[in-house]
């Protein structure tokens, strides 16, 4: 319990470093003439919502070089284990991999960047995964108890980024049609991620008890 409490307080104080940094970046994109201090309110709203999209793929690029940081973290140490479990943690890492950065592409593109850009910038935060492997691999006893705080880090960016951007943009269309296919979708990438993270996690299991077999014969 007192561990589910110590993630839980994690992931609210995530919620809070994103706010501020996200309160930092729409200032610096609060030019003369473009924000409340230094212009109207019409010419200030202009500029808080460019600002405010523009924060959030910066968000999202922090949040996602955190998660697949770990997600190094998290292959490295199956390989160490077994070469076998490294093998089908890296098809599970992918296999989550790929409709996140999907979605995080979609997000950057929303946010105003280019595609050449979010392209980049989603190659750039992917490199992480060899930063937390290699560092993983030389000093696993130390990252292993940060693990869960790193993780609690990067998914307290995901949820600031959907309360605080996206879902306030789906409100913005009300119409029955449009809202049936919003509720439709955010079930199925719900139901997708459920069943891809049961899949991984069982597959896991399984090996770890086929390894530790093999080791005791």
């Amino acid at each position: 319990p007192t561990h589910i409490q110590t993630l839980s307080g994690s992931i609210m104080l995530g919620l809070l470093v994103f706010f501020i940094l996200e309160k930092l970046l729409i200032w610096r994109h609060c030019h003369s003439g473009s924000c409340e201090v230094h212009g109207d309110v019409e010419e200030h709203e202009h500029g808080h919502t460019h600002g405010s999209h523009k924060s959030a793929g910066t968000i999202i690029i922090i949040g996602d070089s955190i998660h697949n940081f770990v997600d190094g973290v998290l292959i490295a140490a199956a390989f160490l284990t077994d070469v076998q479990l490294g093998i089908v943690t890296s098809l599970a890492v992918a296999a989550h991999e790929i409709p996140q950065e999907v979605g995080d592409f979609a997000i950057l593109l929303h946010s105003g960047y280019s595609k050449k850009k979010a392209l980049f910038y989603n190659i750039l935060a992917s490199l992480t995964t060899i930063i937390g492997g290699v560092l993983a691999y030389y000093s696993l006893g130390d990252l292993h108890d940060s693990l869960p705080y790193f993780l609690a880090l990067a998914s307290s960016s995901f949820i600031y980024i959907a309360v605080a951007d996206l879902i306030p943009t789906l409100h913005k269309k009300t119409d029955i049609k449009t809202s049936l296919q919003q509720i439709a979708l955010i079930f199925a990438g719900v139901v997708l991620i459920i069943s891809l993270h049961g899949v991984a996690h069982d597959i896991q299991l399984e090996n770890v008890e086929n390894g530790e077999i093999h080791r005791q014969h």
